[in-house]
């Protein structure tokens, strides 16, 4: 489909700002969140029990603490995770270059080129280790992409894996 791809993984590589680690805020639903992490792990938990580490993961002052606290197996995330996670990470993303410009150009300049998420341990946001993975980060942000070259004012929803 794509003849070139754009690999991304550490916020410190080139495109790095393809992370969800990267240090650009988003807000929705009236809060602010210092990364799309902080976001997505957060909302795992909301209308649980553990519902209580919405503000603590918000809180958190980096995005790896936050990942360490989402991922952490003692705290069952939401029943409806499965479902809810794509379009929650694609309204994140959307959040996130539609309103930090200078990022925006940079997913604007990647043309038609695939984009992938180059995680090593991550088979369903990333290409694993084996590069076979569902990359589904990296089709979120084509996704994006997309939509902001025909200059939509909304996200195309829902976002399926």
């Amino acid at each position: 489909m794509y003849p070139l791809r754009i690999y991304f993984y550490k916020v410190s590589a080139p495109y790095g700002c393809f992370s969800n680690f990267s240090p650009h805020s988003i807000e929705l639903a009236g809060k602010s969140w210092a990364t799309v992490e902080h976001y997505y792990q957060a909302h795992k938990f909301q209308g649980t029990e553990f519902e209580y580490l919405m503000p603590e993961i918000q809180a958190a002052a980096t995005p790896e603490l936050a990942a360490k606290i989402g991922r952490d197996c003692k705290h069952q995330p939401r029943p409806d995770w499965d479902l809810a996670k794509c379009d929650l990470m694609y309204r994140a993303v959307w959040q996130k270059f539609s309103h930090h410009l200078d990022i925006q150009q940079i997913l604007l300049d990647t043309l038609d080129l695939e984009i992938v998420e180059d995680s090593p341990v991550d088979h369903f946001w990333g290409c694993g280790i084996d590069r076979n993975g569902a990359n589904h980060l990296g089709r979120i942000l084509m996704l994006v992409r997309d939509d902001l070259h025909r200059d939509s004012v909304e996200p195309t929803l829902p976002f399926r894996a």
